[in-house]
């Protein structure tokens, strides 16, 4: 039986590309992020996924993620999510179109064995669609989840680097006894921007798997959703992936 490490909200979103007001496919998306708002904490974390979905649960994908930013106040995570207008040297001013919410649910982070899992169960979309699909978001899954130490090299073009790497308070640092790699235990690694870590496909059934009650969690995520918890108003973007499973 696992141990659970801490529990709350997960919501996904996904960010179009430049210029893309409308997105397609999975080619027309720039990034995947994920939200995770702790019940008993009053961080909320930004992650984005590096290959723009995430791993595959069948054939056990290992990809990279990373902290993007750690805030205290809704307003603040709502503020990176907006569309966002900048100027290039070779064109005039270009859009980046807000993100857009394909998800939500609850989450938790347990401590099985010598590793730890990040699982979820989502409450919205009520049936998963294409977005979904393309995204590699289930209705439940877990994955196998370790912290890369920021003191050991990274593979080349891989990972975080310059002013973007983590600078890990003592004690945290001193849990990776040299390693590269170390789980997720505690969670609070995740609130320090820059933590890179590795997701690993690990299993559809989480519930079984952790011998925890996701049904129970997903009743508790009920309370909040991605509109008012992190203060997106359903003018501001199109919300259809969430209640249809199309993208948008």
């Amino acid at each position: 039986m696992a141990e659970l490490l801490e529990d709350g909200d997960i919501y996904f979103l996904y960010r179009p590309r430049v210029e893309e007001e409308h997105v397609d496919s999975l080619q027309e998306v720039q990034r995947l992020l994920v939200v995770l708002h702790p019940w008993h904490g009053r961080h909320l974390r930004l992650l984005v996924v590096g290959r723009k979905r995430l791993p595959d649960i069948e054939v056990h994908d290992r990809f990279w993620a990373f902290v993007d930013a750690v805030v205290d106040r809704p307003q603040q995570l709502h503020d990176a999510l907006q569309a966002h207008r900048y100027r290039t040297r070779t064109r005039a001013d270009r859009r980046q179109p807000p993100a857009r919410p394909a998800a939500e649910g609850a989450y938790a982070i347990a401590r099985h064995d010598d590793h730890t899992h990040l699982a979820y169960e989502l409450e919205l979309p009520p049936r998963l669609g294409e977005a979904q699909h393309d995204l590699s978001i289930e209705s439940e899954a877990s994955y196998i989840v370790t912290v890369k130490n920021p003191q050991a090299p990274s593979p080349p073009g891989v990972g975080l680097s310059g002013s973007r790497k983590v600078r890990l308070p003592a004690a945290l640092q001193a849990t990776f006894h040299g390693r590269r790699f170390a789980p997720l235990d505690p969670p609070d690694f995740l609130d320090h921007a820059g933590t890179e870590i590795v997701l690993i496909g690990a299993a559809h059934d989480a519930s079984a798997e952790l011998s925890i009650d996701l049904d129970a969690e997903v009743e508790r995520a009920e309370r909040s959703t991605v509109f008012g918890d992190l203060r997106i108003g359903r003018r501001e973007r199109p919300v259809a992936p969430l209640f249809t499973g199309e993208w948008a």
